[in-house]
């Protein structure tokens, strides 16, 4: 039957109700719903005035950062989607991973299960706040570049604040003492010796200073 043989009609307003015309309407209805929601909670959209937003300021890696917070939105959203500190990245979602972690008065922390506006008053530190201002690198991170300890590197950034803050508590670790200090973070690929490799190394580093360019990998 084509479209204009259809014989069932809509008695309110005398046009044909075809299957065509009724996935059009869904689509286009669907379409509609999205772009709204998209609008309402897209990282770089403007929200409504009703959306519950307060500003506050944060201090996150030395600096203090105003920004627009809701009541119910994480840290790693505000740092990633607010603050364009991309670092922090966000895995699991649900304190599972480590992916996401930062260090809250030198103390590390899941990112993605800590509500920003409960960090008020602290230092927050993240994977970009590591380096020096004129751009050196931190001993850990300079460490994992001796050593290319990631694969991936998905997962790089919460291993190496995980790693920067325990080496806080415990600058002189066993092999086995730092695998259980960043046992909370997960890789993907598998590659937990290369990275254990490059932390114990970060520890050499913190303790008796980074060597000079290429020493690290003579060695």
């Amino acid at each position: 039957m084509t479209e204009s043989e259809d014989p069932r009609r809509d008695e309110g307003t005398g046009k044909n109700i075809t299957r065509r015309r009724f996935i059009l309407g869904v689509i286009a209805g669907g379409a509609a719903v999205s772009a709204a929601s998209y609008r309402f909670l897209a990282p770089h959209g403007h929200r409504s005035s009703g959306a519950g937003e307060r500003l506050i300021t944060l201090n996150v890696n030395g600096k203090p950062r105003r920004v627009e917070v809701m009541k119910q939105e994480t840290l790693a959203y505000t740092l990633r989607y607010k603050l364009g500190l991309t670092g922090t990245k966000l895995g699991c979602d649900r304190a599972e991973c480590g992916a996401c972690t930062v260090l809250l008065d030198n103390v590390t922390h899941y990112s993605c299960s800590v509500l920003t506006n409960t960090v008020r008053g602290k230092q927050v530190t993240t994977i970009e706040g590591l380096a020096e201002p004129g751009g050196k690198l931190h001993p850990v991170q300079q460490a994992v570049v001796d050593n290319q300890g990631f694969q991936c590197a998905f997962c790089m950034s919460g291993f190496m604040m995980a790693a920067v803050g325990y080496l806080k508590q415990n600058p002189n670790p066993t092999r086995a003492e730092l695998a259980q200090g960043i046992s909370g973070n997960l890789c993907r690929c598998q590659d937990y010796n290369k990275i254990l490799d490059s932390f114990m190394r970060g520890a050499e580093y913190l303790r008796k200073g980074v060597p000079a360019a290429g020493a690290a990998r003579r060695a």
